[in-house]
């Protein structure tokens, strides 16, 4: 692995090659916060896919094109002299040595849970801080990261189960508010009733430790691997998707669960 002075000497030779493209490229020239957005969010979701797949070269990959984008904005701020690339990292270790008074301070935290306690209380006291539990939560967030987000904003304040299993009476309650709605015919409330019913759904999954979007990947991802077998399956006998029974595409669905044993 590198030194310290090896790690400051590449980031700063990608600072100089920014700043040499920023001037000397039509297409880096002309890139503005707006332009570059869209990109930025799909190069962080490059990076979870990577990270889901444990895939360590692409790793690697996708974290320098997100550090390329956390410098090219921080490069596009210091042209506007609003702010440079120091005094973003200035702000995030002082933010860090602020929100961990348990290794620079005299606060005792020797748990996970605790330091995550002390994390949203100190949140609430710093100046220009979020002046309520949930106002850090971003709005843009997609729903099921959103809803996981919340809970876990608010169990840290204490507001949360006393036992873990006491959110299945809720996960139950709700299923029953769903399946009422659906009953009644009423499809003006079925969409309300379905959010509440993912709501604890998420929530039960916090409880246990499991996180929900990394669940709910890895679920999409063997469901895509088990329809990719059937249509495979299905070309080989001759046949389309459209022509074969339920039956008929259940057992090819069931030969593709016992081969990922």
């Amino acid at each position: 692995m590198h030194t310290t002075d090896e790690k400051l000497a590449a980031f700063g030779k990608l600072l100089e090659v920014l700043d040499t493209l920023r001037v000397k490229c039509p297409w880096d020239a002309k890139q503005t916060n707006e332009s570059l957005r869209p990109n930025t969010v799909e190069e962080v979701y490059e990076l979870v896919d990577a990270l889901i797949a444990d895939d360590v070269p692409n790793i690697k990959k996708e974290l320098g094109d997100v550090l390329l984008h956390v410098a090219f904005y921080s490069k596009i701020a210091d042209e506007k002299g609003q702010f440079d690339i120091a005094d973003v990292c200035t702000a995030l270790t002082d933010k860090l040595i602020f929100r961990h008074p348990h290794i620079y301070g005299d606060v005792s935290a020797d748990t996970p849970e605790k330091v995550l306690r002390n994390w949203e209380e100190i949140k609430l006291k710093e100046k220009g801080g979020n002046k309520t539990v949930l106002a850090g939560v971003p709005s843009a967030l997609p729903a099921l990261i959103k809803a996981n987000r919340i809970q876990e904003k608010v169990a840290n304040v204490g507001f949360d189960w006393e036992k873990p299993e006491q959110v299945w009476d809720k996960v139950k309650e709700e299923t029953r508010e769903v399946e009422a709605e659906i009953k009644a015919g009423n499809h003006d409330n079925l969409e309300g009733e379905f959010g509440d019913l993912l709501f604890a759904v998420v929530n039960a999954a916090r409880l246990y430790g499991v996180n929900p979007e990394n669940a709910l990947e890895r679920t999409n991802r063997k469901f895509i691997s088990r329809f990719n077998f059937l249509e495979k399956r299905a070309a080989e006998l001759g046949k389309t998707l459209k022509e074969m029974t339920l039956g008929e595409m259940d057992e090819i669905w069931n030969e593709a669960k016992k081969n990922e044993h």
